[in-house]
């Protein structure tokens, strides 16, 4: 039983590794030139393959501009994915020009609240 939760934790860990690297909008190819590995180790990892070292998910967090924690699995996880969401639109954000984000922040203004 206890296997099985490690098991699921590591391909939670899994899971979230590749989803910040989908937010921060490199492939695995640059994460892994970026990191000194090589592209199959990201893609071994990505799929539970491959244990993860504390060092690594330290560089992991560095490189996606994540919290550890969150890789980790040691937070709140809605609170934090919104959290994360959040960043991704912010940099998304940044690569506009001043006229796209106020024509993108009138249409935020007549989408229905909740």
């Amino acid at each position: 039983m206890e296997n099985n939760n490690l098991n699921d934790d590591r391909e939670k860990i899994a899971s979230r590794l590749k989803e910040a690297r989908v937010m921060a909008g490199l492939s695995q190819a640059q994460a892994a030139d970026r990191l000194g590995l090589q592209r199959p180790a990201i893609s071994e990892i990505e799929s539970a393959k491959r244990k993860v070292s504390a060092e690594e998910i330290i560089q992991f967090a560095s490189l996606y501009r994540v919290d550890t924690s969150w890789l980790l699995l040691q937070d709140k996880e809605n609170e934090q994915s919104m959290s994360q969401h959040l960043k991704f639109a912010a940099r998304e954000l940044e690569k506009l020009s001043e006229d796209d984000i106020r024509k993108l922040i009138d249409v935020l203004k007549i989408l229905p609240k909740k």
